[in-house]
């Protein structure tokens, strides 16, 4: 999916399948794994795919439920052997790989990974458009915009939000919010939708229909 980049240590945070993963990834190294001497002195080597907060403290809501899980059990481990759990430098990781974690059903009733959360905020955000004017008066404009500007700031997962930032402010202004009525809306968010599902290598939604997908049901009575 990516080039390798073999002057990155597999310590390195890797960008989880997160909402909007838009500028595109490199690998963070070759399959091998790394030699005790790549890994900086009184630091350990964090599972794939566990993304670090600003904090630098592993952060739950940027990682896949599988990520997670192996990084508790790394973290007992270490406890019962009497070492404190350290962690790597955070870097920003939107040039690291995406993993692949298998979904698990132990997330039921638990603190959502980055996978569920970006399902239901997908729900809600097309949800959002399927709600809105056919034809949007200027407060409701200004009211939307306002919404998106926080929501792109307010985003649990930190890496999310910080990409959908810069996807909305790409300089030629193609991806800015287009807000004058329902349909301009809900094909913008269509759009970028298909931009995550293009870094993921998942199939694209053809946006013609976003408004039988989210709005009005299918044609065919499926969802009568």
């Amino acid at each position: 999916m990516s080039e390798s980049r073999p002057d990155r240590p597999e310590t390195q945070p890797r960008l989880p399948k997160t909402l909007f993963p838009h500028q595109p990834p490199a690998a963070a190294s070759s399959s091998t794994s790394p030699k005790d001497g790549d890994v900086p002195a009184g630091m350990t080597k964090l599972p794939n795919g566990v993304i670090l907060d600003k904090d630098g403290k592993p952060c739950r809501l940027c990682t896949s439920a599988a990520s997670w899980r192996a990084l508790t059990k790394q973290a007992k481990s270490q406890t019962a052997a009497g070492t404190a759990p350290a962690t790597a430098t955070p870097t920003h990781p939107s040039n690291a790989s995406i993993p692949a974690p298998a979904p698990s059903p132990m997330q039921t009733e638990c603190p959502p990974d980055v996978e569920e959360l970006g399902r239901s905020t997908w729900t809600f955000l097309h949800s959002l458009t399927a709600a809105y004017p056919a034809k949007a008066s200027p407060e409701q404009q200004t009211e939307m915009r306002t919404f998106l500007k926080l929501f792109s700031r307010l985003y649990p997962c930190w890496v999310c939000a910080e990409d959908f930032r810069t996807w909305m402010a790409e300089p030629s202004g193609r991806n800015a919010p287009r807000l004058s009525g329902r349909s301009d809306f809900g094909t913008w968010m269509c759009e970028a939708h298909n931009e995550v599902n293009r870094k993921l290598g998942k199939k694209e939604f053809d946006c013609r229909f976003w408004e039988e997908r989210w709005r009005t049901g299918w044609k065919d009575g499926r969802c009568d």
